[in-house]
Protein backbone atom coordinates (compact mmCIF):
# COMPACT_ATOMS: atom_id res chain seq x y z
CA UNK A 1 0.00 0.00 0.00
CA UNK A 2 2.42 2.41 0.87
CA UNK A 3 4.86 1.77 -2.35
CA UNK A 4 1.49 2.18 -4.52
CA UNK A 5 0.93 5.87 -2.88
CA UNK A 6 4.59 6.37 -3.04
CA UNK A 7 4.59 5.70 -7.04
CA UNK A 8 1.01 7.44 -7.31
CA UNK A 9 2.77 10.39 -5.82
CA UNK A 10 6.21 10.10 -7.75
CA UNK A 11 3.87 10.33 -10.99
CA UNK A 12 1.89 13.06 -10.78
CA UNK A 13 5.11 14.91 -9.42
CA UNK A 14 6.29 14.06 -13.06
CA UNK A 15 3.80 14.29 -14.88
CA UNK A 16 2.82 17.83 -13.70
CA UNK A 17 6.26 19.41 -15.38
CA UNK A 18 5.37 17.55 -18.60
CA UNK A 19 1.77 18.81 -19.42
CA UNK A 20 2.66 22.28 -18.15
CA UNK A 21 2.78 23.72 -21.37
CA UNK A 22 0.17 21.54 -22.97
CA UNK A 23 -2.22 24.69 -23.51
CA UNK A 24 0.21 26.21 -25.93
CA UNK A 25 -0.30 22.94 -28.17
CA UNK A 26 -3.80 22.85 -27.93
CA UNK A 27 -3.69 26.87 -29.30
CA UNK A 28 -1.86 26.46 -31.94
CA UNK A 29 -3.83 23.66 -32.97
CA UNK A 30 -7.49 26.00 -32.81
CA UNK A 31 -5.10 29.14 -34.31
CA UNK A 32 -4.76 26.45 -37.70
CA UNK A 33 -1.24 25.69 -36.97
CA UNK A 34 -1.48 21.48 -36.94
CA UNK A 35 1.93 20.92 -37.47
CA UNK A 36 2.49 22.10 -34.00
CA UNK A 37 1.92 18.39 -32.68
CA UNK A 38 3.68 18.68 -29.31
CA UNK A 39 6.58 20.76 -27.11
CA UNK A 40 8.77 19.85 -29.24
CA UNK A 41 7.65 21.87 -32.26
CA UNK A 42 9.28 24.39 -30.46
CA UNK A 43 11.82 22.92 -27.91
CA UNK A 44 14.78 20.53 -28.66
CA UNK A 45 13.89 17.45 -26.30
CA UNK A 46 12.09 17.71 -23.07
CA UNK A 47 10.91 21.14 -22.54
CA UNK A 48 12.18 23.26 -19.08
CA UNK A 49 13.07 26.22 -18.25
CA UNK A 50 15.85 28.03 -19.73
CA UNK A 51 15.85 24.86 -22.05
CA UNK A 52 17.34 24.70 -25.89
CA UNK A 53 14.88 26.13 -28.45
CA UNK A 54 14.46 25.34 -32.29
CA UNK A 55 14.64 27.79 -35.07
CA UNK A 56 10.31 28.20 -34.38
CA UNK A 57 10.71 28.40 -30.74
CA UNK A 58 13.60 31.24 -30.91
CA UNK A 59 11.69 33.17 -33.43
CA UNK A 60 8.74 33.29 -30.65
CA UNK A 61 11.09 34.00 -28.01
CA UNK A 62 12.68 37.40 -30.69
CA UNK A 63 9.23 38.29 -31.14
CA UNK A 64 8.34 38.04 -27.78
CA UNK A 65 11.28 40.46 -27.30
CA UNK A 66 10.20 43.09 -30.43
CA UNK A 67 6.89 43.24 -28.81
CA UNK A 68 8.14 43.60 -25.65
CA UNK A 69 5.21 41.02 -25.00
CA UNK A 70 4.89 39.35 -20.76
CA UNK A 71 4.13 35.74 -23.02
CA UNK A 72 4.58 34.22 -26.22
CA UNK A 73 1.38 34.87 -28.51
CA UNK A 74 1.07 31.48 -30.82
CA UNK A 75 -0.19 34.47 -33.29
CA UNK A 76 2.77 35.28 -34.45
CA UNK A 77 3.16 32.14 -36.05
CA UNK A 78 1.55 33.35 -38.54
CA UNK A 79 4.45 35.38 -39.50
CA UNK A 80 6.85 32.40 -39.10
CA UNK A 81 8.35 31.50 -42.37
CA UNK A 82 10.60 28.15 -41.05
CA UNK A 83 9.03 24.29 -41.08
Amino acid sequence: MRIATLIAAAALIFAIPAQAKMPFVKKAQELGFTEVKDCKACHVGAPKKGGEMNARGKFLLEAKAKHKAADVDLNWLKDYKGK
